[in-house]
């Protein structure tokens, strides 16, 4: 990456390449290859612009109008995918060439924020702020659709968010797009009297949580969609809430989390299509496209989604959301202390996904781990300091009652496995940073992931090669 010549500033280098940047959005698209072709364009331009290259007092000056000029690209990317849509040009590799310059341009905006903050992080021992929530600049806003930092949220609205955790980065990563969110849910209720989001949970299945515990959860990163029909969207709130709490009146009490993928079927529920079960329902069926661009699971290496339960080829993802037409964004909202390290878990994920398709790797069960997922699997018998510590060591939350202990054994190997993985990543940028006042480029970070396999000797953690 290069920073646009030794005379230049920041604040040159941001106008000159946004310009260029928005020239190749607006290039006139006749077939899908034309959009392809613009949106590979635009990815590759804004992948080898590195802003962090810049002194980091030059970065700190522009990060605020770099930030909001990056996100109004965005969005003028994202505000033509409905007119792209109409003309028949989202086909063939368009829905994902368009999503991974989205891709590239949330990556350029976090690593710019985080120059900005002096490469804070998290202290795990802090209170986190709420989404939405913190200083000027984590939250940026349609122009649209609200003003300034303040969000509103309305029933109908899709809450799409990222943990902290490895098992949310396998989420994000697991289709055949990388995608940066790993849960979503819908807002029910008004202001006025009371807000929840109802969401499938894969420790409690479906429930109805307090928006305002949602909100202060800790996580990573959300965005915040809206329908364009707020009759509908309210509809639809309500549709998902009545099927939940309608659980509760049965034998069971509870509708359990949907492992398989499956969009069809009722009984069960993965987050999306809970979400899209209450615009269906609402809708009498005119949105049974949802999603209109599904993520395929497409590993030839079935191992990891046959361990998972997963059954489904096509599914609805989480990030699915992030192109639908007939959705606005509203606002999006990154906590700049921990985007550096989702960036890594994202790359750590994607490369062992990698692995196991280009290199035949797969999970090999060690004694210790299967004895922990049998006694995650019984936690519910088990003293509450029992139960944390296991979920800890397993990279769970919680461990759900309907989860197989091959599915415990496989998240717990997953954990493991990434988790030192990060570590080295996260001591790496450290020292770079200490060293140079720089991030890792993420190219950086892709090239060692490569040597940790190349040097690995056929094992990295729990994944072992084949043969």
């Amino acid at each position: 990456m290069q920073d646009g010549g030794r005379g230049n500033s920041g604040a040159r280098l941001l106008a000159d390449n946004l310009a260029a940047w928005r020239g190749i959005v607006g290039r006139p698209v006749a077939t899908p290859q034309d959009l392809i072709a613009n949106m590979r364009a635009l990815y590759a331009a804004v992948f080898d612009t590195d802003f962090a290259a810049l002194d980091p007092a030059n970065v700190k000056a522009l990060a605020m109008p770099a930030s909001e000029a990056l996100f109004d690209l965005y969005l003028t990317l994202r505000d033509r995918l409905p007119e792209w849509h109409a003309q028949g040009l989202m086909t063939e590799g368009a829905p994902r060439a368009v999503r991974d310059a989205m891709r590239v341009l949330r990556y350029t905006i976090d690593i710019v924020g985080e120059v900005a903050n002096d490469y804070q992080r998290i202290d795990e021992n802090a209170t986190p702020f709420p989404m939405f929530g913190g200083p000027a600049g984590w939250t940026l806003m349609h122009p649209g659709l609200g003003e300034g930092t303040s969000v509103d949220f309305r029933a109908g609205d899709v809450l799409l968010v990222r943990g902290r955790l490895s098992n949310s980065a396998a989420i994000a990563r697991i289709g055949d797009v990388d995608a940066q969110f790993s849960h979503v849910g819908i807002v029910h209720g008004e202001p006025a009297s009371g807000q929840w989001l109802v969401e499938a949970l894969i420790e409690d299945g479906s429930v109805i949580t307090p928006l305002e515990e949602v909100l202060n959860h800790g996580l990573g990163r959300a965005m915040l969609f809206r329908h364009r029909d707020p009759v509908l969207a309210r509809n639809a709130a309500s549709y998902a809430a009545d099927r939940v709490r309608g659980a509760q009146g049965t034998p069971w009490g509870w509708t359990p989390y949907d492992f398989s993928m499956e969009m069809e079927g009722e009984d069960r529920f993965f987050c999306s299509k809970l979400v899209r079960y209450g615009y269906v329902g609402a809708s009498d069926g005119a949105l049974a496209h949802l999603p209109t661009f599904p993520t395929r699971l497409s590993m030839k290496n079935r191992d990891f989604f046959d361990r998972l339960g997963v059954t489904a080829v096509d599914t609805f993802a989480p990030a699915d959301f992030e192109v639908e037409p007939v959705f606005d964004v509203v606002a999006e909202w990154r906590d700049y202390r921990v985007t550096s390290a989702l960036r890594m878990q994202d790359l750590v994920m994607s490369k062992l996904f990698d692995w196991m398709e280009d290199h035949g790797y797969r999970f090999k069960e060690g004694l210790g781990i299967s004895i922990m997922a049998l006694l995650g699997r019984m936690t519910s018998i088990a003293p509450d300091a029992v139960k944390q510590a296991l979920s800890v060591a397993l990279g769970l939350p919680r461990i759900p009652s309907n989860m197989k202990v091959r599915t415990i054994t496989t998240i717990g190997m997953l954990h493991k496995t990434a988790q030192p993985i990060l570590q080295r990543l996260i001591a790496l940028e450290e020292n770079r940073i200490k060293t140079s006042g720089r991030p890792l480029h993420p190219r950086e970070v892709q090239e060692e992931l490569e040597r940790i396999r190349l040097n690995s000797g056929g094992r990295i953690g729990y994944l072992v090669a084949d043969g």
